[in-house]
This record gives C-alpha cells, structure tokens and sequence, in this order.
C-alpha cells in the first residue's frame, strides 16, 4: 500500500530574475544562464519573476480558468477531449491517472494548442482544430492573448537553457519554427477526507516534453521531491511563474538536467485551486539526441534518438489509454 508522505517547506527551488536575460551584455546573460544551470542540475524546478508575461494577462487568465470550470457540466462536456482528433477539449474530472497503480486524479482540465497546417508540420493531425465554448464571452481571446505571451516566454526560456548548457543562445532555433505548446487549465476541488488512498488532485508524476511553464493561484498545493526524496511545498511566489524541465530535457543532456517527480495535494478547506500549465516544445519532427555539450569522449548516450512527436504521442496513449491521433495514413 502507498501511503502518502506529508512534505516539508520547500529549501531549495530557487527564484530566479530573468530581467538581466534581456540585457545586450552577453556576461550579463551568462550569469542568469549560470542559476539556472544549478537549478537545472539541483531540483530540475525553479520560479522566474520578471518573465515578460503582463500581470494583468495571467491574473485575467486564472479568472477564465474560474469562468469556465463554472459551467453547467452539460456544457462543459460539448467539449469533451474524447471528441477531438488531437489533445483539445475538456477532460472530466478523475479522467487521468499520472500515478500508474493510483486511483484518478481529483482535478478536471481545459486544453487547447497551437493550431497548424498538418500539411506543413508533418503532424498527420495530432493537432486538429481547438474546441472552445460557445457562451463564454471574451474566453476564446483571453486564451489566444495568453498562449502567444507564454510561446514567447517559452522561446526565451529555451535560449536561456541553451546559454546555461555552454551552447549558443540560437542553438533550438530551427525547432522552433513550428512549435508546440499546449495551455492547460485545471481545477482542483478540495481534497476529500474520503478520498482513497494515494488519491491526489494529480498524482505523482514528470512532465513528458522540454519545458512546462505554470501559473498558479495562491492556493497551493503543489509538491516537488527533492534529491533526498522528501516532498517540498512549492508556495506560490506573487508574480512569478513556476518552471520545470520535462523528460525530453533528460535525453537531451544525458541525464545531467533534472525531469523531477511532483504532485498536487490541495488540502485547503472550502478553497478550490486553479492553475495553468503550459507545455512547451520545438516541432513535431523535430529530433532529439544528446547534446554536444553533454557527452564526453567514450560514453555512450542513455537514451536513443527520437522525435518530439514520437514521445509526446507515447506517453499522451499511456496515461490516458487511447490513441492520442489516428494513425498516419500512406
């Protein structure tokens, strides 16, 4: 039997000021690259203040993520992800388990995507057209002005952690010309004291691409394991954001880099916590093999080459059980 580990007050999940990131004096940005390097190396989750994204923005999105999750559940359902070709849509609650062997998670989402030409981007339609609601007035913008403020946070991030890998700050360029980023919206009601055992708003878990972006309310709830494998509480910082590396950064950097285990308790009485995660990565095609930078002469790489597709599409079927997209045709 699993039984759930209280966490402590977080130690070591730094934050970091991304404004010198900006600066024209390369020295400047070596610096900041320098934090999230150790942060990189550490914990794999660190907070970014001065990120770009305009307070207004976030605190108008976290209102709509509100707005939306108080819709009758007939309407929200007229979105059900399970209708889409791609990973679009509203997922009902207890839909996912992210802790294989644990019960589902005590959350629901809201999800939409950068859409694109499949003809283009070679996707074969994994990323069908987004589903929005239709008597929500002002959500579909609110949600189009976020997800180009966060891609361009998401490109700047990138260079960031090519500066801080000793690689040139355009190194993930060329995967970024037809990038995906999904925005996910969550709600989670307040845990049940009859929840069942190791049941969780989103069980423990890594994130399955590059970066994740999150914009959480001041709630809490989110828990972050630490090298020693005890649980942090990672406390809202006002302003900041929080990110974390994803398991396409471990193939990237030999396992240098960190995709660390996290989870969602919220254990506030009469609060529901609401969030937003954005799930960034270079194209579909795009493939991944460790880095220059992060091989020394006579080891072997820990992990085979792959596209972002093949893995994002891999683990898109296993958490849920489904295929993510049909299977491309001849």
């Amino acid at each position: 039997m699993i039984i759930y580990t209280p966490p402590t007050d977080a130690r070591d999940i730094p934050v970091i000021d991304l404004a010198p990131t900006w600066s024209p004096d390369l020295s400047t940005r070596k610096a900041v690259a320098w934090e999230i390097h150790k942060a990189c190396r550490d914990t794999g989750f660190f907070y970014v203040k001065n990120h770009g994204v305009p307070g207004a923005v976030t605190a108008e999105q976290l209102a709509s993520a509100r707005r939306f999750f108080a819709l009758p559940l007939e309407e929200k359902l007229k979105l059900d992800m399970a209708r889409n070709r791609g990973p679009s849509g509203y997922e009902p609650m207890k839909l996912q388990t992210l802790d294989p062997g644990s019960p589902p998670d005590l959350k629901e989402g809201f999800q939409f995507h950068r859409e694109v030409d499949p003809e283009t981007s070679g996707d074969r339609g994994y990323r069908g057209a987004n589903l929005w609601p239709e008597n929500l007035p002002g959500f579909r913008a609110q949600m189009e002005t976020y997800h180009v403020a966060i891609m361009q946070l998401g490109i700047h991030l990138m260079a960031c952690l090519a500066l801080s890998l000793d690689l040139p700050e355009d190194y993930f360029a060329p995967g970024l010309e037809d990038l995906m980023c999904s925005v996910r919206l969550l709600h989670y009601p307040p845990q049940p004291a009859d929840s069942d055992c190791n049941q969780l708003g989103a069980g423990a878990h890594t994130d399955w691409g590059s970066i994740t972006m999150l914009l959480q309310d001041d709630c809490g709830g989110l828990e972050v394991r630490h090298a020693s494998g005890e649980w942090m509480r990672a406390t809202p910082v006002p302003g900041a954001l929080v990110v974390n590396l994803g398991d396409m950064i471990r193939r990237w950097t030999n396992d240098i880099y960190h995709s660390t285990m996290h989870r969602v308790l919220n254990n506030v009485a009469n609060r529901d916590r609401y969030s937003v995660a954005a799930f960034f990565n270079p194209n579909y095609n795009y493939r991944v093999t460790c880095l220059p930078t992060c091989l020394t002469e006579g080891v072997t790489p820990l992990y085979a080459p792959c596209t972002v597709g093949e893995h994002i599409k891999e683990m898109f079927e296993r958490t849920y059980g489904r295929k993510a997209a049909p299977e491309p045709v001849a």
